[in-house]
């Protein structure tokens, strides 16, 4: 599969200015040969947590995924987006004041929808105060004959989270994320480690810019099973292409078994009892 990412700078709440953007980029990518795109955290809203919550009208979001899907379709790629969503109901237009998730969905190149998935860790008071966090783990699909998942953004800092995916068969792990300017280590360094503990490829498509209160880094990027940078994005506005497939993550899990020789009852009874608040304070990021 040639995975594309974009790397762009959204407006806050210009629902409008940022769809262009994503009618853009899945023009190019679909141009180039991609099959799918991958986009950040949030994007077709633009990434303000507490103003998202007191100005966007869930009744309008079916009809931005709708145009989402429109994408997809009109292109024949594959798309990855992020919006808000409603925790507790199945529609939008429900119950005023219903908590909110964020969420991600992949819709396949006819626009259709193939999976779903609600972010487990949020970020800072924000986020917190924003939303709702999820518990279900992430599941799997097979997009172009490779095994692929989702996580959003602070989800693969947590080692647990990619493995779940992992786990269940994921050779393929998407993250749409929200990164702000000055923690790196957590593209080059955090979402490489995940690649290469948990065997599967992971895309992290960040922001870039200022959005509201956030400047955002960039630093995008794709990792291959043993931890390869196979695509790595600048500070600014970018799309990426990497090649991905299922080879690659069969290999690695063949030569170093390390799903087959985890032993997950026993790191549970080594967490038993374990105090929860054993680290400081968040890092002022979303």
């Amino acid at each position: 599969m040639l995975l594309s990412v974009l790397q762009a700078n959204a407006v806050v709440m210009d629902v409008e200015a940022n769809l262009r953007t994503l009618e853009e980029a899945a023009q190019r990518a679909a141009q180039a040969g991609a099959d799918l795109l991958l986009t950040p955290e949030l994007f077709p809203v633009g990434y303000a947590p507490l103003r998202l919550r007191e100005e966007l009208d869930p009744a309008a979001l079916p009809a931005i995924r709708a145009r989402l899907a429109g994408i997809a379709r009109r292109n024949g790629i594959a798309l990855v987006y992020s919006l808000p969503a409603l925790a507790h109901a199945k529609t939008e237009a429900s119950t005023e004041g219903a908590p909110w998730h964020i969420s991600a969905t992949l819709v396949d190149a006819t626009g259709a929808e193939l999976l779903g998935y609600a972010k487990v860790h949020l970020f800072g008071r924000e986020e917190r105060e924003a939303f709702e966090a999820a518990a279900e783990p992430p599941a799997v699909v097979t997009i172009k004959g490779i095994r692929t998942s989702l996580l959003i953004c602070y989800d693969i800092e947590f080692p647990e989270a990619a493995r779940a995916a992992a786990a269940r068969g994921a050779e393929l792990l998407l993250v749409p994320t929200a990164l702000s300017a000055g923690f790196d280590a957590v593209p080059q360094v955090l979402v490489r480690a995940r690649a290469l503990e948990s065997q599967l490829n992971v895309a992290y498509a960040n922001h870039c810019g200022n959005e509201d209160m956030y400047t955002f880094g960039g630093g995008s990027v794709v990792a291959g099973p043993d931890g390869t940078l196979l695509a790595g994005g600048g500070e600014g506005p970018e799309l990426l292409f990497a090649q991905v497939g299922a080879e690659a993550v069969r290999a690695a899990r063949e030569e170093v078994p390390y799903l087959r020789e985890r032993r997950p009852e026993l790191y549970a009874a080594w967490e038993a009892g374990l105090p929860r608040d054993i680290g400081p304070a968040g890092r002022g990021r979303p």
